[in-house]
């Protein structure tokens, strides 16, 4: 199908391999100074992250305000940009769900104005657990008729859930699915539907949270998993990993950015920073040398599926 991309036909160009996940400069995890919001973000464009991912629902607006002041000296072309839909976020109050039309032409109005731009590469339908229909009947057609307008360029919708993920993709038109932790080296659950069904329908996968949270980083008893403490079954299954990593002189890190490339679906992974010294470091892990015998020990021992492509 022909589509409108930034005014040209033909389709959304290629994704890069790396992007950066602004959640932790929207104050994720704990408040950052705004100096190193806009540092890392620069750190991680001069690193090759060339996809920036935020979200309103970042630190209410917060991640898209710190990410436009950083953009404002960058030249356009050289990021892609992706946000998302569905929340109304108000300071000083929760987020709450608005995933019908005129919300959705609100919310992306406020992020052009917070990020400073006058198009958005991508923009995803966000976290529609409980609003799937919706999600289907309106947000993705609003946003299609923006991609026809050239306000954005192509259309995505970013889940924790695999399995409501693969149903929007069976029943929308999508250009990208961002699914955040359920494709990574500790669990591999998108593999055996949502991933195949990508590539059949050619929907390119931009996988997220690919250190679960942060588990994968540093598997530690109270480290988050899916923004928790780490179960003691789950931070069992990180320690058993990492300990084959370590017998071949490997980062934990390195074997958890590079594993999910490896699938055809997967065209770019997403990871969060909150300083440069975590971006150099990311940057690092990417360029580390993984011998094979590594993903042939994971497969042995257990910890990775059977039917999962190995880099």
């Amino acid at each position: 199908m022909a589509r409108l991309a930034h005014g040209v036909t033909g389709g959304p160009p290629a994704l890069p391999r790396l992007g950066l996940g602004c959640a932790p400069i929207g104050d994720l995890y704990a408040a950052i100074d705004p100096a190193d919001a806009v540092a890392t973000v620069h750190a991680a464009l001069a690193s090759g992250f060339e996809l920036l991912d935020t979200a309103p629902k970042y630190g209410n607006g917060l991640s898209e305000a710190r990410l436009g002041r950083a953009l404002a000296s960058v030249d356009r072309c050289t990021y892609r940009l992706s946000t998302k839909v569905g929340w109304d976020v108000t300071e000083g109050r929760d987020p709450v769900p608005a995933f019908d039309p005129e919300a959705v032409l609100r919310s992306v109005e406020s992020s052009l104005r917070r990020l400073g731009v006058d198009r958005l590469d991508i923009v995803h339908v966000h976290d529609p657990d409980d609003h799937l229909d919706q999600a289907v009947a309106e947000t993705v057609p609003t946003l299609l008729q923006l991609r026809d307008e050239g306000v954005v360029g192509a259309v995505g919708a970013g889940m924790n859930s695999d399995r409501s993920l693969a149903e929007l993709v069976r029943r929308a038109d999508l250009d990208h699915v961002l699914i955040a932790g359920r494709y990574t080296l500790l669990e591999q659950g998108a593999l055996s539907g949502l991933l195949p069904l990508c590539v059949d329908r050619g929907v390119e996968v931009i996988a997220a949270g690919v250190f679960n949270s942060g588990l994968l980083a540093d598997p530690r008893p109270g480290a988050p998993y899916d923004y928790k403490p780490a179960p003691a079954d789950v931070l069992a299954r990180a320690l058993r990993i990492q300990a084959v990593c370590e017998r071949h002189g490997v980062p934990l890190r390195a074997a958890a950015l590079r594993f999910p490339l490896a699938h055809p679906a997967v065209t770019t992974v997403i990871v969060g920073a909150a300083s440069p010294a975590e971006v150099a470091d990311n940057a690092s892990m990417t360029r580390t040398p993984l011998p094979s015998v590594l993903w042939d020990d994971l497969r042995d021992a257990g910890l990775i599926d059977a039917g999962a492509p190995l880099p």
